[in-house]
């Protein structure tokens, strides 16, 4: 059952999370249009898939057949105004970068639908920081998804300084019409719910790594052991994408300027060195088969 006053949505930025939330919006009956400047990144995120799906600890939302079915039913533009055209919600999923973001939404507010609600699928950056790029405050809120393909069924859900009750509700109701819980945020923080208990691991599991303290993979045996994963933190920041987990980090730290938040250099060179994780084939680990994907990586040598 759709959620009310949404018929047809719009996703903003076609990468691995974009493209998830546009299938799966497809796939629940809502009228999809995608847009994006690289038109073969749709494609690239699909192919990914087979990749993540493979290390599911949970049964995914949607076979990797239902997927590629929900992905026929996504009309893919590249024309922002054409793409936004009678949106009831428009999410954008591009990179971590405030002024990106405003950039995006002041577009957004020139372009869709006056009722419509804009939303960003931001992993750690509040939306009162977007907001005011736009002409309706009132109908902007975070909505941000996790790894839809592993089956992690849940978003954040948070307002802005003047997001209405009604643009709340809509919201949450919308994630929940995708098989999908919404955690509710009632005070401004950065990170939201879970992601802002992840980021502390995700903080002292790369610090410990890039101090030399202890070597990832045995961080990650000491996580797939104690909590019955198929892989630990650092096969999941692999999954995110390490572009993504530095951008991430920047946020904070730009936040705090704490020395403690800065990302490990060792993170930055493996970014430039376009080591990404699964969509580049080579992170932490390589792929498409990782040490921690093999039996004996838990075992006593």
């Amino acid at each position: 059952m759709m959620a009310n006053k949404i018929a047809k949505m719009t996703v903003i930025g076609t990468g691995a999370l974009g493209t998830q939330i546009a299938i799966l919006s497809a796939s629940f009956g809502y009228e999809v249009a995608a847009f994006d400047i690289d038109e073969k990144s749709y494609k690239r995120a699909i192919d990914n898939f087979k990749t993540v799906i493979k290390f599911s600890e949970k049964k995914p939302l949607l076979t990797i057949d239902e997927w590629e079915k929900g992905a026929d039913k996504v009309s893919f533009h590249n024309e922002l105004g054409a793409a936004v055209q009678d949106a009831d919600l428009v999410i954008e999923a591009a990179p971590e970068n405030v002024a990106l973001k405003r950039g995006i939404f002041e577009k957004l507010d020139k372009l869709a639908p006056r009722p419509a609600i804009l939303a960003t699928n931001s992993s750690s950056i509040p939306i009162s920081r977007i907001e005011s790029a736009t002409t309706r405050p009132e109908r902007c809120v975070n909505i941000h998804f996790y790894s839809l393909v592993m089956g992690v069924n849940m978003a954040d859900v948070m307002g802005g300084t003047k997001t209405t009750a009604d643009t709340m509700e809509t919201a949450a109701s919308w994630v929940r019409s995708l098989g999908c819980i919404p955690l509710t945020v009632k005070k401004e923080t950065l990170g939201f719910c879970f992601n802002r208990v992840w980021r502390t691991v995700k903080r002292e599991v790369l610090h410990m790594w890039a101090g030399g303290f202890v070597d990832f993979k045995d961080i990650d045996r000491a996580w797939m052991i104690s909590y019955g994963t198929p892989q630990g933190p650092f096969g999941m920041m692999d999954r995110v994408g390490l572009d993504v987990v530095y951008d991430i980090e920047m946020v904070y730290y730009n936040e705090t300027k704490d020395p403690k938040d800065y990302p490990p250099e060792a993170l930055k060179k493996m970014v430039d060195r376009k080591e990404l994780g699964i969509k580049t084939q080579k992170g932490f680990y390589t792929y498409p088969d990782p040490e921690y994907s093999r039996p004996e990586f838990l075992q006593n040598p």
